[in-house]
């Protein structure tokens, strides 16, 4: 399918300071000039799929190469577990901060504000999808509602549904589907959405709707926010075993963690 989106130019990227975290490019800038730097893309309409990347990602992609892969094929990846800002520090290139996928969903419908933007939201159940656009709108009136889906749909549906997002042609759009599905469907169909700005949210729309609380800024200055959420879902205790494996990892390969390897 042919769409009118102009693909991001080499010199785009190369505005871009990054970090190789076991061959995935990390972002190095803080959250106000991700913001300044994502802003320009949706203004001139150029795809970018952000990836807010955690340790968790990063281990399934030492696991499998078309996940790997996949990873890479996005604009833009960003430091969003606190691991990776302890990783990106521990082998002596650092990442200014964490930037929470959370926080620069927020930060973008409050841009979309003053420059009439639009998103579209995609994943999780129906009533969540919809209580969380109503918070949304009511937060940030000035944004329009472009559309709203839930995620509860398959391949067979793919067309339907990416159909219906370019007729919408929403300045943002922004899915949370299952793990291993979010970010490798986004990746598939980006070209043909035809929106400048996507990025997985993951769980953001639960809390955004009020299902789960964000943890308390102690835990997320002590970055212990993966903590609070375990409390909260103890049944996500099997995916966070991957953590003290990852940091293990690093801890016995610091010097072969920045060098570009697609697989351990």
């Amino acid at each position: 399918m042919m769409t009118s989106m102009t693909k991001s130019r080499p010199s785009d990227a190369a505005k871009v300071p990054t970090v190789s975290i076991y061959g995935l490019p990390f972002s190095k800038l803080n959250m106000n000039d991700t913001v300044a730097y994502l802003t320009a893309a949706i203004e001139q309409r150029r795809v970018t799929h952000v990836i807010t990347a955690n340790p968790i990602m990063i281990m399934s992609a030492q696991e499998d190469p078309a996940y790997h892969a996949m990873m890479r094929t996005a604009e833009m990846i960003v430091p969003d577990g606190a691991g990776v800002v302890w990783a990106a520090g521990y082998v002596g290139e650092p990442v200014a901060e964490r930037v929470a996928g959370f926080d620069l969903l927020h930060r973008l419908m409050a841009e979309g504000e003053t420059r009439n933007w639009s998103v579209y939201l995609l994943g999780t159940d129906q009533q969540t999808i919809d209580t969380a656009a109503a918070n949304l709108q009511r937060k940030f009136p000035r944004v329009r509602i472009a559309g709203v889906r839930n995620g509860y749909f398959g391949p067979e549906q793919d067309a339907e549904v990416v159909a219906a997002i370019r007729e919408a042609r929403p300045d943002l759009l922004f899915v949370a589907r299952s793990a291993s599905t979010q970010e490798p469907w986004i990746a598939q169909y980006k070209a043909e959405l035809d929106v400048p700005f996507i990025m997985g949210v993951g769980g953001s729309f639960d809390i955004i709707a009020g299902k789960l609380k964000r943890a308390p800024v102690l835990f997320q200055k002590l970055r212990l926010e993966w903590f609070y959420r375990l409390l909260q879902e103890p049944s996500r205790y099997k995916r966070m075993l991957v953590l003290p494996k990852f940091v293990l990892k690093v801890i016995r390969e610091k010097e072969k963690v920045t060098k570009t390897r697609p697989i351990s």
